[in-house]
């Protein structure tokens, strides 16, 4: 019980800036094809929780938005990293996330779930928002950045956010960026099921 307290306090962004940073440093599957979508997705139907994030192009104008433009999946021994540019979003991707076998983790997960629905519609399966793990353990800090830090320690980069996704070739900056999130994500659901004991 201890521990969940200390857990349970507010971090400030001071704070945060000064825990040395951490990335995913596992092995990276990009996906631009049809046969390597599916080498990846025959390997991840096995996992009982993957890590889940994705990207769009972001948008300065109030009221425009852009597609989803990069699908991150964390299973245990990598990363996959799927181009919508380049694979489209449908049926064998959407039954990943149909799938009652595997639990789904990341933070803002639904928002994330709505948007993909707009590319091909699906019922969502086994979907688990950290945000909402945390707060059910009255934990002050619920995003990403700041789980990672009250939970792990460390500091995440978020300087690719904001960065062109909808690119044709994504930098190896911007690959580290997603896989390192999805990782994250996997990691952290796994931290806070120890803390609900």
């Amino acid at each position: 019980m201890e521990e969940l307290e200390y857990y349970q306090r507010a971090l400030l962004k001071e704070e945060v800036s000064l825990l040395p940073q951490i990335a995913y440093s596992g092995k990276i599957k990009l996906i631009e094809t049809e046969q390597s979508l599916q080498e990846a997705l025959s390997i991840l139907a096995s996992e009982e929780v993957i890590g889940f994030d994705t990207e769009a192009r972001p948008s300065f104008k109030k009221g425009k938005t852009y597609p989803t433009s990069v699908i991150q999946l964390a299973g245990s021994s990598f990363v996959v990293v799927i181009q919508l540019t380049k694979v489209p979003f449908e049926k064998r991707l959407a039954d990943i996330l149909s799938s009652k076998r595997s639990i789904k983790v990341g933070v803002a997960i639904h928002e994330d779930i709505r948007l993909l629905q707009k590319l091909y519609d699906f019922e969502p399966s086994s979907i688990v928002d950290l945000a909402d793990m945390a707060k059910n353990l009255n934990l002050q800090t619920r995003g990403l950045r700041s789980l990672t830090a009250n939970l792990m320690g460390y500091r995440i980069s978020k300087g690719e956010q904001c960065s062109n996704w909808q690119k044709q070739k994504l930098s190896q900056q911007q690959l580290l960026y997603a896989a390192t999130d999805a990782w994250i994500s996997r990691e952290l659901y796994f931290k806070l099921q120890e803390l609900s004991k």
